[in-house]
């Protein structure tokens, strides 16, 4: 696929997914959405990271374009969310490698939850989270209603989708909600440490715990017991485990070879 809305890069194992509509605060429109979920899958067999982040310094994400359709009112927005939304946020699920969201500026909206979809969240102090769905009369999407309950509690969840209002990122740091919130001095070079030591770490590991954590919440307690020892079982296999232990025994850094 050709991208015309967002800028993809693999360098050093690191794949890079840009939104770049920063003239329109990287709001979402019908081709990005497509461009997106085929950047993500891609950045999974090419990569063992991708980093997910947004153009410019004023968004991540503004969330949908309200002005990609003629008659925004009139829109199908269960076709939408069903047909464009959710293949995107599946590739982040499906994605065998970890996903970090970068907040570079604001993430309202859909772009709130596109950023919540990944497997860690760091997001510049100056950014902030906004679930504005309310103000024009709608519901939190693109997975809101799943991912803030679960990440902050109900009585967080409910203030933030009944409210509207916006959530700093030191905030959202507090609650639970992203991973952490950084320096914007040292944002970019923070998140490249991070995405270098998921880059260079036992990438089938990383996959398990993430497909591990992912199960648990739908899991009773013996059934995620029996999924951790298949997990385990396949990752006590690897080369990656092998050299991990006798680095240790050598008082050495591991040589990960991933994949």
């Amino acid at each position: 696929m050709q991208y015309d809305t967002i800028a993809y890069s693999v360098e050093n194992n690191i794949a890079t997914v840009t939104l770049n509509r920063p003239e329109k605060m990287n709001a979402l429109n019908t081709q990005m959405r497509a461009e997106v979920a085929d950047a993500i899958a891609r950045g999974g067999r090419e990569g063992r990271v991708v980093v997910l982040t947004g153009a410019g310094d004023r968004a991540f994400c503004s969330g949908q374009d309200l002005g990609d359709r003629s008659n925004a009112a009139e829109v199908d927005l269960e076709r939408t969310l069903r047909d464009e939304y959710l293949p995107m946020l599946q590739a982040i699920y499906d994605c065998p490698v970890p996903v970090i969201s970068a907040i570079n500026g604001a993430a309202a909206g859909a772009g709130a939850n596109l950023a919540l979809a990944a497997d860690v969240v760091i997001a510049k102090e100056s950014a902030y989270f906004l679930q504005a769905f309310t103000k024009i009369g709608l519901i939190p999407d693109a997975g809101g209603t799943w991912f803030m309950p679960r990440q902050i509690g109900l009585a967080k969840a409910m203030g933030a989708a009944l409210f509207a209002e916006k959530i700093s990122a030191r905030q959202a740091d507090d609650w639970g909600l992203i991973w952490e919130a950084v320096a914007d001095e040292d944002f970019e070079a923070h998140v490249a440490k991070r995405a270098a030591y998921l880059a260079n770490g036992p990438t089938m590991a990383f996959a398990r715990v993430k497909q591990a954590l992912m199960a648990s919440t739908g899991n009773d307690l013996m059934t995620q017991l029996e999924l951790e020892g298949s997990y385990q079982g396949e990752c006590g296999r690897s080369r990656d485990f092998k050299e991990g232990v006798l680095a240790f025994m050598e008082k050495r850094k591991p040589e990960f070879e991933g994949r």
